[in-house]
């Protein structure tokens, strides 16, 4: 049993690193704010929310466990809102130009 959770943990380490990796190579290759917040956002909640669930699974002491879990639940929350608030003070400020030939 033990080394079934070990290797359900590593799994879980292994893909938020993945999805860590992915949202911050769409920072550099995604073409306009929009989709660079978009992929950021989507990637850095998934990936942290795994890599979390991860180290959750790798504990010993039930401390720790609520304590990893209070940040997942801090993350899962605040990361999307954070986002949204960006998002929203960009489209009030900067506004969204529509590119000739693209329809609404």
């Amino acid at each position: 049993m033990s080394l079934l959770i070990e290797i359900c943990s590593w799994i879980f380490i292994l893909l938020g690193s993945f999805l860590l990796l992915t949202g911050s190579l769409g920072l550099i290759r995604l073409p306009d704010f929009w989709s660079r917040l978009h992929g950021a956002s989507i990637s850095d909640t998934g990936g942290v929310l795994f890599l979390i669930l991860g180290m959750m699974l790798h504990v010993t002491t039930i401390w720790v466990f609520f304590k990893l879990l209070a940040i997942a639940i801090f993350i899962f929350i605040s990361s999307p809102t954070a986002s949204h608030a960006i998002a929203n003070a960009a489209f009030v400020t900067l506004g969204y130009k529509k590119k000739k030939g693209e329809r609404k």
